[in-house]
């Protein structure tokens, strides 16, 4: 493990996925102590995306931004919003230069597959109908996101191809959260890996899917095709139970003629580039906006 990273073991906190109430509300606390991130550089506002339900996001508009991506946040799909996403959302935003419109997706076990499914496509959705009020592209517009966010975004993706839906130019997939099934090799046997180890993703899909199979818009790497789908940048962790259904993902979408930039980010563990003080970590989220710059560049 990276020694900058180890160093901060110690003082993670536990995050107990057997009652997602409790960690909502441990992990909005430490969120809100985090220091707040400069937006002064751009515009930020809430929105509400018309729906059944309706669904909140945020929208982060630097100065001259002309392509835009939906982003995903992480959690499980069980603990998250748009508070405590307010500083990767916003980072992000200042890194790549591009419109961030962050998803406050409906959350398991109260809301399990597919709600979250059908929140991000109806924000894609609005996203490209308002194009010219968000001030973007409409051939710009990319989707990502974080652990069981970047799982979320993957299914964006394959909808919208089935669909024939709004065109999406890229997918940001950080350390993706695919498979339920966990028989790879990083799933069998990162059992006891910081911060998210395999009783915990076991957990996270027990309430995301609730009483339902597990299709291939809940779990992506179920997917028996995924040619058509658009270009990808996956990035992985070493010691990260995602580690190998990312890796084996990006290898089927080459396969399948997409175009794929695949980073493993050897010592690091799911969630490590939260700690902003270690290089490797400055380093994964320069990362981050570089390849949105590019992605989006038109």
């Amino acid at each position: 493990m990276d020694p900058e990273l180890e160093a901060f073991i110690p003082f993670l906190p536990h995050i107990d996925m057997n009652d997602p109430v409790a960690a909502r509300k441990d992990f909005a606390e430490r969120a809100a102590a985090a220091p707040a991130p400069d937006t002064s550089a751009m515009e930020v506002e809430d929105r509400t995306v018309p729906a059944d339900p309706d669904v909140a996001v945020r929208v982060y508009r630097p100065l001259r931004a002309r392509g835009a991506i939906i982003w995903l946040h992480g959690g499980g799909g069980v603990f998250g919003d748009l508070d405590t996403e307010h500083p990767w959302a916003a980072r992000i935003a200042d890194l790549s230069g591009a419109v961030v419109v962050s998803v406050g997706y409906r959350l398991a076990p109260e809301h399990p597959f597919p709600a979250a499914l059908d929140d991000a496509y109806s924000v894609l959705t609005w996203t490209a109908a308002h194009a010219d009020e968000l001030g973007i592209d409409p051939e710009r517009i990319a989707v990502g996101g974080h652990s069981a966010g970047a799982g979320i975004a993957a299914a964006v993706t394959l909808r919208a191809r089935d669909e024939q839906g709004p065109a999406i130019c890229f997918q940001l997939l950080n350390q993706p959260g695919l498979d339920d099934r966990q028989e790879t090799w990083s799933a069998r046997n990162f059992t006891e890996t910081p911060w998210f180890d395999r009783d915990k993703i076991t957990a996270a899909w027990r309430h995301c899917l609730g009483s339902r199979a597990a299709t291939p818009y809940a779990a992506p790497a179920r997917a028996a095709d995924l040619s058509g789908l658009p270009p990808a940048h996956i990035a992985t962790a070493e010691l990260c139970p995602n580690r190998d259904e990312g890796i084996e993902y990006a290898l089927r979408l080459m396969q399948a003629g997409v175009s794929v930039e695949l980073h493993q980010w050897p010592g690091t563990f799911h969630g490590s580039q939260a700690i902003l003080s270690a290089d490797v970590s400055q380093r994964q989220n320069a990362e981050i906006g570089a390849v949105l710059r590019r992605a989006l560049a038109g």
